[in-house]
């Protein structure tokens, strides 16, 4: 971890709180905010002069001076070099981006996650197994980007481009970790209607179910249709993610997200309902190579 720099001058960035008295890599995101605001001041320029610097909103910049965004090392040195900073005033600013940056690799995207998904992704880092079920869509760590930007503009029709394209960047991430990981080991129970469900174009199915079928043939990902001709089967009418850990944690807990957050399910009892469900599932669900042709099956319904 890089040593925090020395404070800059006084005229340049306004009072901030002791680093000791909050993490330091958020201190240095908001000591590097206000040192950014007070250079623009210095030479009179208003959020909305600057805005097109880092190609973006005045909204973008302000939150960048606040701290509640996190740096981009493109748009900090753009704005150093706007300002015409020094070479020494630019090293104090690189050496804050640096420690700024010095965290869990989701945490840049905190300003676009909400705190009940930023823990689930943590714990995914640290499980041995996952299985999870989905009714509707294509789970968030098996999507391709196109398939989850058209998902994100469902759900966020109002949100600016610039937050889409965080959301989607930071689902991309997640997967691509999640797959590169000799761990969790993944099982997916998806119901066929999830393959049949337009998400955006017909190329943009065609290439999230390429996806799946290229997944599920690694030894990693286990996919399982659920045949909507085999008959009733009793499942749950929301997702179900269910993580096993390894040694020297928490056993197993269930996550089951709603429209407005999310519950932790670590109860033995509820926990027993769920895991009852999902072996339920897998039971009924179509076997590995059936659902390898039920998804080329939809696949070429896209063509």
């Amino acid at each position: 971890m890089p040593a925090l720099p020395e404070p800059l001058p006084d005229h340049q960035v306004a009072p901030v709180l002791p680093l000791g008295r909050e993490p330091g890599r958020a201190a240095a995101g908001r000591v590097l905010g206000q040192a950014l605001r007070g250079f623009r001041e210095d030479r009179g320029l208003t959020l909305r002069d600057v805005a097109p610097v880092i190609r973006g909103s005045v909204s973008k910049i302000s939150r960048l001076e606040r701290g509640e965004s996190p740096p981009k090392p493109k748009d900090v040195m753009d704005l150093a070099r706007h300002y015409g900073l020094d070479a020494e005033e630019t090293r104090t600013l690189e050496r804050l981006l640096e420690f700024a940056q010095d965290c869990e690799w989701y945490e840049q995207y905190s300003d676009v996650t909400p705190g009940y998904l930023r823990r689930l992704i943590q714990l995914e880092g640290d499980a041995e197994e996952i299985c999870l079920y989905e009714n509707l869509v294509v789970p968030g760590i098996l999507q391709t980007p196109d398939y989850a930007a058209h998902m994100v503009r469902a759900v966020m029709p109002s949100a600016p481009h610039e937050e889409i394209v965080r959301v989607v960047q930071l689902r991309t991430q997640r997967r691509l970790r999640l797959m590169e990981a000799e761990v969790p080991r993944l099982t997916v129970l998806l119901d066929q209607g999830v393959l049949k469900r337009r998400c955006g174009s017909a190329e943009v199915m065609r290439e999230q179910l390429s996806y799946l079928l290229s997944a599920g043939d690694t030894a990693k990902v286990n996919i399982r249709i659920l045949d909507m001709t085999s008959g009733y089967v009793a499942a749950p009418p929301y997702p179900i993610t269910h993580l096993t850990f390894r040694d020297g944690g928490p056993g197993e807990l269930a996550y089951v997200e709603h429209i407005n957050g999310a519950n932790y399910v670590t109860r033995p009892r509820a926990l027993d309902d769920h895991r009852n469900a999902l072996s339920n599932l897998r039971v009924a669900a179509a076997s590995r190579d059936r659902s390898r042709e039920l998804i080329v099956e939809a696949l070429d319904a896209f063509r």
